[in-house]
């Protein structure tokens, strides 16, 4: 890494609490997680509590969607000349102070301001964590060390949204944000205890930091995953009226479906962590068409009850393999702005749930049915490969760290 100085005695620290450090900085992700993902569990308690429409509820999301997209750049350029041990703590304690003010908000306007303000530290956390653990490991298990951190995020969607979501509807959907607030500060003390410190560059500056913005190759390591990742979540918007109108699932069941396809997400991390060390642009070339197959075989398969159930493993799992590749991508393309550059792919991840929401939406309201945006995924997949193919062919002519 370019933008930090490293140390025999931070080199010892790093070996020693290694496990703890990737496990302080997941925790992180499974708190972002939880809040950012059992708020769509929660829309009609929270309907029902802030007397506000679906439309305003689902506003509320929107929201959080819009402070990832606008926070990760300005806290990661912002944050450049920080230590990214205190960044990252930084980050956390804003986190869980913003979801505690979700907690007390009085009405909607407030509600609105503090779901904006909840999803501001997500993307530049993630990315700042990510180029933390990939710093703490040797190059070739760069990918497993991101893939772990990425783990809390996925590991929230089979435990911590299922039990965040039953808490708020047995106990008040308000103690989803003392939760999340709760696991926040934990992390802050986690990171603290267990994550090395490092001094920030010398040269280290916003500066610097905006000069990824200048390198083609993080341009199109961003659009790889806004739109090969967009038919990811057309799938995940809608799973529950395809599982219900068209398998024919019970609703008493959505839960167990929302499982699997997080457990899936759980699995394909790990295994596209372990792929990314192997191969970054090896492992885009193969997840985007095997994204596309599955997003296919999906829309056949989920008119029989029992194939929908596994074929909502396979999405999940394929198409979070996507994750550590494309960060690990991005650590590439930008070497001098790391932070940055890692944390804009949260930013354009967000981005791809609005257009895989967004199209799905489209082609339903046009009678497609409820299997359209599986197969509308299924050609922004193969788009996202051929963004990828035009990347690795430049590079071939201009190499990254020309």
């Amino acid at each position: 890494m370019t933008t930090t100085v490293s140390t025999p005695a931070t080199a010892k620290a790093a070996r020693k609490h290694l496990g703890l450090a990737i496990l302080a900085l997941a925790m992180g992700g499974f708190a972002i997680g939880t809040t950012e993902f059992a708020m769509m569990g929660l829309l009609k308690e929270i309907e029902e509590g802030l007397g506000i429409s679906t439309p305003e509820a689902g506003n509320l999301i929107s929201a959080y969607a819009l402070g990832v997209v606008i926070g990760a750049p300005l806290f990661a350029a912002f944050g450049a000349k920080l230590p990214r041990k205190h960044l990252a703590l930084g980050l956390m304690l804003f986190l869980s102070l913003a979801n505690l003010t979700s907690f007390i908000a009085p009405d909607y306007g407030f509600m609105l301001l503090s779901r904006f303000a909840s999803g501001l530290p997500h993307g530049a956390f993630f990315g700042v964590a990510a180029v933390i653990a990939a710093g703490l490991v040797a190059p070739t298990k760069r990918g497993w060390a991101i893939s772990m951190v990425m783990a809390g995020l996925t590991v929230s969607n089979v435990i911590g949204v299922p039990l965040a979501t039953w808490v708020g509807q047995t106990f008040g959907w308000r103690l989803l944000f003392v939760i999340v607030g709760a696991i926040g500060l934990l992390t802050v003390a986690m990171v603290w205890k267990f994550v090395p410190f490092e001094a920030a560059h010398p040269e280290a500056s916003i500066r610097r930091e905006l000069g990824a913005l200048k390198r083609l190759q993080v341009w199109l390591a961003l659009l790889i995953g806004i739109i090969g990742f967009g038919g990811f979540f057309a799938v995940y918007t809608y799973i529950a009226h395809t599982m219900t109108s068209v398998a024919g699932i019970p609703e008493n069941l959505i839960p167990a479906v929302v499982a699997l396809y997080g457990l899936g997400m759980v699995v394909g991390n790990i295994f596209g962590g372990r792929l990314a060390d192997k191969s970054v642009m090896g492992t885009i070339y193969w997840v985007m068409p095997g994204i596309a197959v599955a997003l296919v075989v999906y829309a056949i398969a989920a008119h029989w009850a029992w194939a929908a159930f596994i074929m909502a493993f396979v999405v999940g799992g394929v198409g979070s393999m996507l994750t550590p590749a494309l960060q690990t991508r991005l650590l590439d393309a930008a070497p001098g702005a790391a932070s940055l550059a890692s944390s804009l792919n949260h930013s354009a991840l967000n981005i791809a749930n609005a257009l895989g929401a967004f199209l799905g939406g489209t082609v339903i309201a046009w009678g497609w049915g409820y299997v359209a945006p599986a197969l509308v995924g299924a050609v922004l997949a193969v788009l996202g490969l051929g963004v990828a193919l035009v990347s690795g062919l430049l590079e071939r002519k201009k190499p990254l760290s020309s």
